[in-house]
């Protein structure tokens, strides 16, 4: 049990340059999408598929993709966002603000500085495009709700074998938006019918790229018996 709390705890976002020149063995890439597999879904429905991306044209063509930052992320960013280490360790829920250029920190920030913000997405020596059939969904599960929670089941299976085989992880979802996801559709021949969830980085980070990480305390979220009687208190 300790082992699995401390692997929990460990896990982390590795957003920085994976080692181009090292890639994730056959071995390990199966194990990590079959850790994907044991994970519960709906009605054991397996509602994903995955592309497995190493090949070095069809990466370059998705590292030529920039991201496109819409006016409603910038203002529904900033309320996520902490200005200072100790403003972050007080709230104990959200990210850094210097994580972002200047202008993804400013709800007051025009189209054309959002703009001049573009950048190609990154990319790695192996990527996972994770997809799903939004035609097909749980029983009785309004928005697929239920579908939708069983495609984060499989992404923590994964981030989790990843982090016990060394491996970096780190999704980003940008690859699953607008036209990005149209183009990216066109390099892989994805069906039209399918989504894609979001993009999985997958390699051996050049670096740490460690940062501040809090969380809330289970005092804070936790309510015993009932809502507002905050705590798991003896009774």
């Amino acid at each position: 049990m300790t082992d699995v709390y401390q692997c929990i705890q460990d896990r982390f976002s590795a957003r920085g340059p994976f080692d181009p020149g090292r890639p994730v063995s056959k071995q390990d890439l199966e194990r990590i999408l079959g850790a994907g597999s044991w994970a519960p879904t709906a009605h054991n429905m397996q509602n994903f598929e995955f592309v497995v991306v190493d090949d070095a044209k069809l990466l370059a063509a998705l590292g030529e993709l920039k991201n496109s930052i819409s006016m409603d992320f910038i203002k529904e960013n900033y309320r996520q966002l902490s200005f200072s280490e100790e403003e972050l360790k007080r709230k104990k829920v959200g990210i850094l603000a210097d994580r972002f250029p200047s202008a993804w920190t400013d709800p007051g920030a025009t189209l054309e500085e959002l703009r001049a913000t573009e950048r190609t997405l990154p990319t790695s020596p192996d990527m996972l495009f994770m997809l799903y059939d939004p035609s097909r969904r749980a029983p009785a599960s309004e928005g697929d709700f239920l579908g939708i929670i069983s495609l984060g089941n499989v992404t923590q299976n994964m981030w989790l074998m990843a982090s016990t085989l060394g491996i970096g992880f780190h999704i980003v979802s940008s690859f699953g938006d607008g036209v990005v996801e149209k183009e990216v559709k066109r390099i892989l021949s994805i069906p039209d019918s399918l989504k894609i969830v979001y993009a999985i980085r997958l390699g051996y980070p050049l670096s740490d790229s460690g940062y501040l990480r809090v969380r809330r305390e289970v005092d804070d979220f936790a309510h015993h018996n009932h809502y507002g009687k905050k705590g798991l208190n003896e009774t």
